[in-house]
């Protein structure tokens, strides 16, 4: 089985996605270009959310072991003013990622600070934010080169990644699903797949073997409620709400996603 991205690995892939962005941004028409993806936005919006994102998160893996982030980190978050200009808006963005990037070595892989989510299956360290950081900056690259005119899919490792990251760090909860017990089936083309489990004690995902020809037609008697294939860029995609189900391949009852989607679980 595949291993996950080591903390080298998602540090690069920190500053690579980054460059992307600020490539993106650089090629737009203009700052004031809407993001179809985030609706009302527009790419300067785009801009200051994953650079301020980018020095939150620095302040919060600096500061170690908390009950809740830094209080004078949201606030300078709240605050920011960013220059208009847009090479000064660009080198604030890379001073931005290098802030984080900063935080990230210092800190090492394993130290332990406040995080969003539960801790359930991506714990609350700089390795979980460093994993988690990646995708944001994945996701919002993709955003941003949309609002240039030119988006590209997601780099098939940071795709792999991603998969599990969001099923992971986002949808993981001890919330009791509020409908009847099922599972879920993410099948990357690229030969990885996943099964989200749903129940009255939460939601947990694991990796799965690639499914055979009968689960991949429903006969499988442990076939999923509903499973989702596409590359593992799209079914990134997907779970961040940039396409819809529709434009995947499903099998089994597809309104299971609505369910799914409209769940609020605790994090």
């Amino acid at each position: 089985m595949e291993k996950n991205l080591e903390f080298p690995d998602l540090l690069r892939l920190i500053d690579e996605r980054s460059t992307a962005f600020r490539a993106a941004v650089a090629a737009a028409p203009s700052l004031d270009a809407p993001v179809p993806t985030c609706p009302e936005w527009t790419l300067f919006d785009l801009v200051k959310h994953l650079g301020g994102g980018d020095r939150f998160w620095a302040a919060i893996v600096a500061a170690g072991p908390a009950d809740g982030p830094p209080a004078e980190a949201a606030a300078a978050r709240a605050a920011l003013e960013l220059p208009r200009e847009r090479e000064a808006l660009l080198a604030w963005l890379a001073a931005s990622t290098q802030l984080l990037l900063s935080a990230l070595r210092e800190a090492g892989p394993d130290a332990d600070c406040w995080a969003w989510w539960t801790g359930l299956q991506t714990p609350r360290t700089s390795g979980g934010v460093a994993q988690h950081r990646v995708q944001e900056s994945a996701v919002h690259t993709y955003d941003a080169q949309l609002a240039a005119g030119a988006p590209q899919p997601l780099p098939s490792g940071v795709a792999l990644d991603g998969v599990e990251e969001f099923l992971f760090t986002c949808v993981a909860s001890p919330s009791a699903w509020p409908h009847k017990p099922t599972t879920f089936d993410f099948h990357a083309t690229e030969g990885r797949s996943w099964r989200l489990t749903v129940d009255g004690d939460g939601a947990r995902s694991a990796r799965i073997p690639a499914p055979t020809a009968t689960a991949t037609t429903g006969e499988d008697p442990d076939a999923a409620g509903v499973s989702v294939r596409g590359t593992a860029s799209e079914l990134v995609i997907y779970l961040y709400d940039r396409i819809p189900a529709e434009s995947l391949h499903l099998d089994g009852d597809a309104g299971l996603l609505d369910l799914l989607r409209a769940w609020e679980p605790e994090h």
